[in-house]
C-alpha cells in the first residue's frame, strides 16, 4: 500500500509539472488572450486518457493498480477534464443520456456559477483574508 501511494504521488507531480510546462509553452507560443495553452492541456488530455484507455482495455494488460496510477494520479493531474469527458462518454456509451447531459450541465453550468459566485463573495467580503490568516506574501511564490 505505501509503494502504491507514493507512485501515485510521483505520477500527480508528474502530471503537475507536464501540465505547467505545456500550458505554459502553448501560451507563450500563441501569445494569445484567450487561456490557448490550458485548453491545449484538456484537449491532448482527452485525447491521451481516451488512447490510453482504449490500449489499455482491450490490448495493454495493466493491473488495476498501475491503471489507477496513469489514470487518477498522472491524468488527474495533468486535466480533471479528461476525466469529466471520460465519464460523460461513458454514461453516453451506456445509452444513459440524461444521465450524461446531467453530468455535461452540472460540471459546466453549476461549477461556472459556483466559480463566479466564489469570485463575488471573495470580493465583497474585504475581511475574508484576514478572517483565513491569508496575506498576498502567503500566497505568492
Amino acid at each position: 500500500m505505501p509503494s502504491k501511494i507514493l507512485f501515485l504521488c510521483l505520477a500527480g507531480a508528474a502530471g503537475t509539472l507536464s501540465r505547467y510546462a505545456l500550458s505554459g509553452l502553448v501560451q507563450r507560443s500563441i501569445n494569445s488572450e484567450f487561456p490557448i495553452g490550458t485548453a491545449a492541456v484538456n484537449i491532448i488530455g482527452c485525447l491521451l486518457f481516451g488512447l490510453l484507455w482504449a490500449l489499455t482495455e482491450n490490448r495493454i494488460n495493466i493491473s488495476g493498480q498501475f491503471r489507477i496510477i496513469i489514470f487518477v494520479g498522472f491524468f488527474g493531474a495533468f486535466t480533471t477534464f479528461s476525466t469529466f469527458i471520460y465519464e460523460t462518454a461513458r454514461l453516453a456509451d451506456d445509452s444513459q443520456y440524461l444521465w450524461a447531459a446531467a453530468n455535461f450541465f452540472i460540471q459546466n453550468f453549476v461549477g461556472f456559477v459556483c466559480l463566479v459566485t466564489g469570485l463575488a463573495i471573495g470580493k465583497k467580503s474585504k475581511n475574508l483574508r484576514k478572517a483565513l490568516c491569508i496575506s498576498r506574501r502567503t500566497l505568492s511564490f
